[in-house]
């Protein structure tokens, strides 16, 4: 049965991988809808992969839109813009949420633009007003202040969420969420702009929501000089380095790099675990990933009950060794994905 108003999130699924801030949102979208006495739908532009949709509903979304155009595969801004606008004509939902990154904000400003509404942008919170509509509170003057609006008038009601100011809702295990596909009849505009590649960007200053492999470390370390470890290995296996809440507070690596569920959430293909023990704090941020490698002197540490590969030995023995073995292994593949640094863990 098609959607008929309702609160909307666009998820952003790129990579293979929800986005930092897709998840938190549709927790948060959740939570509007039912103070709004609506429904909340997780959108998502062409087909919806079948490890996500579980993922999508343990997190809050009652069902999950497919927006279904042959011209997506471009994946021209212009022609999502034209073919998401036309889905929202159609079906009317009164609030539409998406995640304020670059392609997020980006997508919102031309929506709000061609549908002729408002649009509040790098919101820290949104809510409900007395009357009913969106309130979206933003920081203002150099986030000295924060100012709340509201549109009374344009529909749908329209704001981007800032990626860190939502906390990740612990996920419901007995959820599901229907599948519905939205297809959209439209004739596509000439697009002014193509794609033509993607390149990569170096692991080592992207952003841990972005990256394929993280390596992270935790107390299990014993110090800031400890931690190059965990550095060299990622250097050597082409991966993002992370830490845990509490490194963080030591000092041994700035507060992005902060894995959590006061931190970053992240879902890449390989996550490795150094010396980290497992609390649920941590786990929170990471149990979604593709893999998962463990490396703990502890054998009943928590961690290993998620693990796919377990190592029990001392953290500071094991990482020099396999960053050796990792680097002879892998000589010949300078950029080696996932899967090939997991096959090499496997076999060494």
């Amino acid at each position: 049965m098609p959607p008929a108003r309702g609160v909307w999130v666009l998820v952003e699924y790129k990579n293979e991988k929800l986005q930092d801030g897709s998840l938190e949102l549709v927790g948060e979208g959740r939570t509007l809808a039912e103070k709004m006495s609506q429904e909340l739908a997780a959108v998502i532009l062409g087909e919806v992969p079948g490890e996500q949709i579980g993922l999508l509903a343990r997190h809050g979304a009652a069902r999950i839109l497919s927006i279904q155009h042959t011209a997506l595969g471009d994946d021209s801004v212009e022609t999502h813009t034209q073919v998401l606008s036309a889905a929202i004509e159609q079906y009317s939902p009164d609030v539409v949420l998406s995640v304020h990154s670059v392609d997020g904000a980006d997508l919102a400003g031309r929506l709000a633009a061609r549908l002729g509404t408002g649009l509040v942008t790098g919101c820290d919170r949104v809510d409900v007003s007395e009357e009913g509509l969106l309130a979206a509170t933003r920081p203002v003057y150099g986030n000295k202040a924060s100012a709340t609006y509201v549109c009374r008038t344009g529909k749908p009601q329209m704001a981007t969420v800032n990626p860190d100011a939502v906390d990740l809702k612990i996920p419901d295990p007995t959820a599901t969420a229907e599948v519905v596909n939205l297809p959209v009849d439209i004739e596509p505009e000439s697009s002014r702009t193509q794609v033509v590649d993607f390149l990569p960007g170096d692991p080592r200053s992207m952003a841990v929501t972005e990256a394929d492999i993280v390596v992270a470390g935790g107390m299990g370390l014993g110090s800031r000089a400890n931690f190059k470890l965990v550095e060299e290995l990622a250097d050597v296996i082409g991966g993002s380095v992370a830490a845990t809440r509490p490194a963080v507070d030591e000092e041994w690596l700035p507060l992005e790099k902060q894995v959590g569920l006061t931190g970053k959430t992240v879902r890449p293909k390989l996550y490795i675990a150094c010396g980290i023990s497992g609390a649920i704090q941590h786990t929170m941020g990471m149990k979604d990933a593709g893999a998962i490698v463990a490396i703990n002197k502890d054998r009943d540490a928590p961690i290993f009950k998620m693990a796919d590969v377990s190592v029990v030995g001392d953290v500071l023995e094991v990482l020099p060794a396999l960053t050796v073995r990792l680097r002879e292994v892998l000589a010949e593949r300078p950029k080696p994905g996932a899967g090939e640094v997991l096959d090499a863990l496997s076999d060494s």
